[in-house]
């Protein structure tokens, strides 16, 4: 049944309804802003391609005070937002979200990735079942060394050579 996906879709509904009032005549009320991160390599994004560029992977908007043409439709918005002051179309489908937040009132959707499923048709015409989320191969990790004097609350940043380690490893057999 997957109801971990199903959730997750009605979660986008909530990201769609916000959007549809924010839109609306009376735009954002009070304090309200959004913070909208999206993978930008996403099935259906269409961003510049200067954006694209500058955010190969992902991208964060916020929608606040400065923002034109917001569209919400079943599943995607489109926003015109400007970037050093040039005016760039953008449209999102809610399933490339990855992160909404609204601090005005300290709410936040995280989502897992959406994989991609299978169309294809068997034999009987029925179709595939959708690919399901696997966990990654288990590797057997090496202890790490114990981390220079200063750096023991430092956070790994990505790309940084971090590795994460079992526990496993450190406990006697």
């Amino acid at each position: 049944m997957r109801y971990d996906l199903m959730a997750q879709e009605a979660l986008r509904g909530v990201i769609r309804e916000a959007l549809i009032r924010a839109a609306g005549p009376e735009g954002l009320p009070g304090a309200h802003h959004f913070y909208i991160s999206f993978k930008t390599e996403g099935a259906g994004v269409d961003i510049d391609e200067s954006l694209r560029e500058r955010y190969p992977e992902e991208m964060t908007i916020v929608l606040e005070h400065q923002f034109w043409d917001l569209h919400p439709e079943e599943d995607y918005f489109e926003v015109t937002l400007k970037f050093g002051g040039i005016p760039k179309y953008l449209k999102v489908p809610y399933s490339a979200v990855n992160r909404f937040h609204d601090p005005s009132v300290g709410f936040h959707l995280q989502f897992e990735p959406v994989m991609q499923a299978s169309a294809t048709a068997s034999n009987n015409g029925a179709a595939e079942e959708p690919a399901k989320l696997q966990p990654a191969p288990k590797k057997k990790a090496k202890p790490k060394k114990a981390a220079a004097p200063g750096k023991a609350g430092a956070q790994a940043k990505a790309g940084d050579g971090a590795e994460v380690v079992s526990l496993d490893s450190f406990r006697k057999k």
